[in-house]
């Protein structure tokens, strides 16, 4: 079993001794992982003992309080930035200024929780903070052994392909064998199920060859003058299909052609995966509507829903890769959790910025701001 050291750094000995019993015997794994990952607890009440321990031990993660007598929980931080350790900052205070989360984040925090806070929120904290740390570390290691393709595909596959190989599996025995009969109509809902799974794991498939086109260091790109809004439509022609099946309505507001330098391809996944999470994510009777502007030199791709919306925190994990939000209303729906890393991963390349408004049950809007002239 592997363990993370993570040091508390808070004069409240209340703080410390709460945080230790909270992650006492709580362990993490995920499919993806060989070991489960356990937790070392360690102790700081003062920013000077703090960094007297983090030069010793070298922590995984810190939970660091910003008022503490001395040196304050901000000068450890960019102490920690400044030394270039691979460690994650979370800042756990009751006196978040928005000034100091600006520099916070500026200079490296990864998070802030606010005190007080729950069990449940520390641990699901550190599940999120465990899982983005080994992935990160693991990259980092197999990039360097020259097999960062062959984790990505083989630790996600074989969690993410393992449920449906089997269950198509399962039907097609039954299938075989005759179970329900000579009658080909007794198995639809089995060769419907099999389609579906079938999807899913193409779908997968071809996420894992766009992020390995992305990661692969310096991509291939085929830049030409396209239209965008032509782009828009392919993406709306291809998606309409699951959302007649979803009983949502796709809209193209723009009709007028948006020119741009783009790979028609890099652009066409944008659209891809935006629409696709906009029906996918939707509700019973939803619609979808696709806004295209270009103003001056920035051009801004638009897809609103009226779907379920999500909270800040479910936002906050967004564009990290694997993950998918998982609450009762989505817990039926299914994805590899790359589609937005792969697009966030494009607008980089492109000098773009993402935007995401949703309000939980009224839906949810990502606004894509790029440069027209790309050159």
């Amino acid at each position: 079993m592997a363990s993370y050291k993570v040091l508390v750094v808070d004069d409240e000995m209340g703080i410390r001794m709460g945080t230790r019993r909270i992650l006492q015997n709580f362990k993490v794994d995920y499919p993806f992982m060989d070991e489960h990952i356990e937790y070392i607890v360690l102790e700081a009440p003062t920013g000077e003992e703090a960094i007297e321990i983090i030069d010793r031990e070298m922590p995984d993660i810190i939970l660091l309080d910003n008022k503490l007598p001395g040196i304050q929980g901000i000068e450890v931080l960019e102490y920690v930035k400044k030394k270039l350790y691979d460690i994650v900052v979370v800042m756990i205070t009751s006196y978040a200024s928005l000034e100091l989360a600006v520099k916070a984040t500026r200079d490296g925090a990864y998070d802030f929780i606010p005190k007080p806070f729950t069990p449940q929120e520390l641990r699901s904290s550190l599940e999120n903070i465990t899982k983005q740390l080994f992935l990160k570390r693991m990259t980092q290691k197999m990039n360097k052994e020259g097999r960062l393709i062959r984790f990505q595909f083989l630790s996600v596959l074989s969690h993410e392909l393992k449920a449906p190989i089997n269950a198509i599996e399962g039907y097609l025995k039954i299938m075989h064998e005759k179970q329900f009969g000579d009658n080909i109509t007794s198995y639809k809902d089995m060769i419907d199920r099999s389609l579906e799974r079938i999807s899913g794991m193409r779908s997968l498939i071809m996420d894992l060859l766009d992020l390995t086109k992305i990661e692969s260091g310096k991509p291939v790109q085929h830049m030409q003058s396209v239209d965008i809004t032509k782009i828009a439509g392919i993406s709306l022609d291809t998606m309409r299909p699951y959302a007649i099946q979803k009983d949502v309505d796709i809209y193209l507001n723009t009709k007028e052609p948006v020119m741009m330098e783009a790979d028609p391809k890099e652009i066409e996944i944008i659209f891809n995966n935006l629409i696709s999470n906009a029906v996918k994510y939707n509700k019973q009777g939803g619609r979808v509507d696709i806004f295209i502007h270009k103003d001056n030199n920035k051009i801004r791709l638009q897809v609103a829903d009226s779907g379920i919306g999500m909270t800040e925190e479910e936002k906050s994990t967004l564009f990290q890769d694997f993950v998918r939000i998982k609450n009762p209303k989505t817990k039926h729906i299914t994805g590899s959790g790359l589609g937005l890393s792969i697009l966030k991963k494009i607008v980089e390349m492109y000098h773009g910025d993402i935007d995401v408004e949703s309000i939980p049950d009224q839906g949810t809007t990502f606004t894509i701001t790029l440069p027209a002239d790309n050159s």
